[in-house]
């Protein structure tokens, strides 16, 4: 099962990868576009800001989950950082991650109200008539990924604390 999780973490990664670039990509070039469109040619282009606002999200959403995926996002590890036990560092991480897994919890279902409002009551941008649950599917996808690796925190935390991982206290200076 591990082998499993571990392949499918690092397609994930890819795919994580691939779709911040192309939002990136996406981001850069339409701006560039509009400003070379308004200041340099004189045209009025309508619709490139919704395109942008639409590649925004899902680069910032997309960027979170992939903080989140590598245990890269704001923490605040006082704390963590003054425990010297292993075993009080490891109840104290799970802790955290006990933590936030409730409020990811509290996204999911906030971020499925909002799209499932969204689908039943369609909104569109003005210019280009872009559906609005195309940039709200983003909230919901980065939502759900970390309430996962949230999961896999609180998991791991468990782990060590109840000493299943191999090496997990040892590694931390005690037996």
């Amino acid at each position: 099962m591990f082998v499993f999780l571990s392949a499918l973490d690092r397609w994930l990664g890819r795919l994580l990868n691939l779709i911040v670039f192309v939002a990136s990509v996406a981001v850069v070039g339409l701006m560039l576009f509009l400003i070379l469109a308004r200041y340099v040619f004189g045209w009025s282009v309508v619709g490139t800001l919704e395109l942008v606002m639409l590649a925004g999200m899902w680069l910032y959403m997309t960027g979170a989950l992939i903080a989140s995926r590598r245990n890269e996002h704001l923490v605040v590890d006082f704390l963590e950082l003054q425990i010297r036990d292993a075993r009080l560092r490891a109840l104290h991480k799970s802790l955290v991650a006990f933590v936030v897994t409730l409020i990811c919890a509290c996204f999911v279902f906030w971020a499925y109200k909002m799209l499932a409002w969204g689908l039943v009551r369609p909104q569109r941008t003005p210019a280009l008539a872009i559906p609005l649950w195309l940039s709200q599917a983003s909230i919901m996808v980065a939502s759900v990924g970390c309430l996962a690796y949230a999961l896999r925190d609180l998991i791991g935390g468990l782990r060590a604390l109840s000493g299943k991982t191999p090496g997990a206290l040892a590694s931390q200076g005690e037996h």
